[in-house]
């Protein structure tokens, strides 16, 4: 016999499952009363919602950072609009997955996402993705966070979690390209080089002077991309390499992510 489908029941489907009044009446209504089957129809319901949806481009979302016991992971949820992006179930589900990563891994929140998600695509109407996620280790880990859509975290060898942070809000800021003047390609140099030759090939200077300009723009281009040659954005009288050396510290792991 139907279970008589009462405003507490309906409540209960909903504080379970946080989707519509009306959707949670209709589960129940098919379900006869069921609790357990009105569930199981709003996770179908949910996951088929959510398969219409999946070619709806998400551009935009929020990133969020999460550390704890010498690890930091840093995960993107991605949606299709800025106001999803800033709802209160958008946010808690991004907090529960962040959670999920800091503690069983991300391989195991990846595993376990789809469900969470698929509910939350049914109550905001909207295709939400999970996008990428990252762990980094350290003794001495810094992280900053620019609107929920630039996030940076910085692995540090030496220094303090201060120097980390301040270093991360700088990397979030500047975007640098490089770590050191290493990193940078020959094909990299190549191209940039090819660039600058053809803004001085017309000025009607010596050949040795225009090598010197050449060199000169090459140099600042790459500076202003390189974080260890960047000045730093609290203190322009230096650089972070010096930053970094002054406090005794190296750069084990950087992890710079924007939406």
């Amino acid at each position: 016999m139907p279970t008589k489908i009462t405003t507490e029941l309906i409540k209960e489907l909903r504080d379970a499952t946080g989707i519509s009044v009306m959707q949670c009446k209709n589960a129940l209504a098919e379900a006869e009363g069921n609790l357990e089957k009105a569930l199981a129809i709003l996770k179908k319901t949910s996951s088929e919602i959510a398969l219409k949806k999946v070619n709806r481009e998400v551009k935009d979302g929020a990133v969020m950072i999460k550390i704890k016991d010498k690890k930091a992971v840093l995960v993107s949820l991605l949606c299709e609009t800025d106001f999803v992006s800033r709802n209160n179930d958008f946010t808690v589900l991004l907090t529960s997955l962040a959670d999920k990563a800091i503690l069983l891994g991300i391989k195991k929140m990846r595993e376990e996402a789809k469900d969470i998600i698929d509910s939350i695509i049914q109550k905001t109407g909207e295709n939400i993705v999970l996008g990428d996620s990252y762990e980094i280790s350290g003794k001495i880990l810094g992280s900053y966070v620019h609107n929920n859509k630039i996030a940076v975290v910085v692995s540090l060898i030496g220094g303090n979690v201060a120097l980390a942070k301040d270093i991360a809000m700088h990397i979030a800021a500047m975007k640098p390209e490089y770590l050191s003047s290493n990193e940078i390609s020959n094909e990299s140099r190549k191209t940039v080089t090819e660039i600058f030759q053809k803004e001085i090939a017309n000025i009607d200077k010596p050949a040795e002077i225009k090598k010197k300009m050449l060199d000169g723009k090459i140099n600042a281009y790459f500076k202003e991309k390189t974080l260890l040659d960047q000045l730093f954005i609290k203190n322009t009288d230096e650089t972070i390499g010096k930053l970094l050396k002054k406090n005794k510290a190296k750069i084990k792991e950087i992890k710079r992510y924007s939406i």
